[in-house]
């Protein structure tokens, strides 16, 4: 990773000394991440299983976490191709103006296969593959400018920015409409608390920190640990919460300089046609509000999986990725903690039966790959069927799999129609803003 982010600083033209600091501080960045993503995995998956274990809780879809999402998608005829083919489409939007979002994070670019990936295995057909993972691009590049003004205004140091990454972007349908909801309801304004009036309020007992240590000490309580563990396990939920924060603010250093070069260069190439860059969501996860709200639902999402009526999925591994569900949600309820809550509620509720839905479509996948590769990552154990969050509870996941599969020739129409109809709005907005 401080490889590629170097060369492509000295290829953009930023001076050598820039570029490697630069593609270090990501680098960094990234292992910082894992690093902290693995604390929370390694200490929160054991404690959750032992919950499991404890009161009988017994789901059919074993939760793979968003490691075999992402290896499912790469390790297909869609995802070997699919970075070349969505920058493709990326450019050749560009070009049309419908689209002013240039999207460099490529990492994130699996999500395009993961859709293309399972459309192909249940159509057997590398054409509905690549056709799913073009459509999911082309919205997603437009949501993302569609986004990015109330994105770049919320979030400091952010001008020029946006994310197109579809699982985010999955979210803002529901944003809109429960917020918009939520407004209409008499005196809830006087509810309006972001996190940092959440820690004046209540002092201690508001801050990420101590409410990382009192939601791990409550789920090692529940996993009937002995108290030592339970404190422990509390103190590293809370240094999750703490460090999250400290380790974006890298990423912002060091994708600053590749996101004003890049700007530059494009904006020189289209004359008075002001682009975004598109990044990573990593940048802004360390939000108070984000892992505040995060922090919340991890435990109201796994108890709520236990009771809805026809949930087969048991979210486990996927919970260490709860803190990528708002970066572009926060910007609609303006950093709202209750009204942000609500809406990762009912995304996510909605989001267990996407996943059971998707589940066969998942393991058939998962089974081919694994069987080609023996990735460990995507063996499903026995008498399971697999699932993840990240990206199979999403809403363009569901939406285009069932356009694309179970409703056919209509299907594929609307979603062209659809996608058609975001690139000419999006151009009229971007010639509009161009002229004025």
């Amino acid at each position: 990773m401080p490889i590629i982010f170097t060369v492509l600083g000295i290829c953009l033209g930023v001076k050598i000394g820039k570029s490697l600091h630069s593609g270090l501080f990501v680098g960094v960045g990234f292992v910082g991440l894992s690093v902290i993503t693995a604390l929370l995995t390694t200490s929160l998956g054991p404690a959750l299983t032992d919950v499991v274990k404890n009161y009988d809780l017994k789901l059919a879809i074993f939760d793979m976490g968003w490691p075999a999402a992402a290896s499912v998608a790469y390790n297909t005829a869609v995802g070997a191709l699919v970075i070349p083919v969505c920058l493709g489409v990326n450019i050749l939007m560009l070009i049309t103006k419908t689209t002013r979002t240039v999207n460099i994070d490529l990492w994130n670019y699996w999500h395009f296969a993961f859709i293309g990936a399972i459309v192909y295995f249940t159509t057997q057909s590398l054409f509905w593959g690549f056709f799913a993972a073009i459509i999911c691009c082309i919205i997603t590049l437009v949501m993302a400018d569609l986004t990015a003004p109330k994105f770049q205004k919320y979030y400091d140091n952010m001008d020029g920015i946006s994310i197109p990454q579809p699982f985010c972007q999955s979210f803002v349908p529901f944003a809109y409409v429960i917020n918009k909801g939520l407004d209409r309801i008499p005196r809830f304004d006087r509810l309006d608390m972001d996190a940092v009036g959440l820690k004046k309020k209540f002092g201690l007992l508001g801050e990420p920190l101590f409410l990382g240590v009192i939601v791990g000490c409550g789920i090692g309580a529940l996993a009937r640990y002995e108290l030592p563990a339970i404190l422990g396990l509390g103190i590293k939920m809370g240094a999750v919460m703490e460090l999250i924060p400290r380790i974006t603010r890298l990423f912002i250093d060091g994708l600053m300089p590749i996101s004003d070069a890049t700007k530059n260069i494009v904006e020189k190439k289209f004359k008075g046609y002001s682009v975004n860059i598109g990044m990573s969501p990593a940048l802004v996860i360390g939000h108070p509000t984000t892992l505040v709200v995060s922090l919340l639902l991890i435990p109201t999402v796994l108890f709520l999986s236990v009771i809805l009526p026809g949930n087969k999925f048991l979210p486990l591994a996927s919970l260490a990725g709860m803190f990528y569900l708002f970066p572009v949600v926060l910007p609609i309820t303006k950093g709202n903690v209750l009204k942000t809550f609500i809406i990762g509620l009912v995304a996510l509720t909605v989001g267990l039966y996407f996943v059971t839905d998707l589940a066969p479509y998942f393991t058939m996948a998962a089974k081919d790959v694994f069987n080609a590769t023996k990735d460990a990552a995507v063996n499903i154990p026995n008498g399971f069927e697999g699932g993840a969050l990240d990206f199979a509870s999403s809403l363009f996941a569901w939406v285009i799999y069932h356009l694309c599969c179970s409703i056919k020739i209509v299907g594929p129409i609307l979603l062209s129609a659809l996608a058609l109809v975001m690139m000419l709005i999006n151009r009229r907005q971007i010639i509009k803003t161009t002229i004025s």
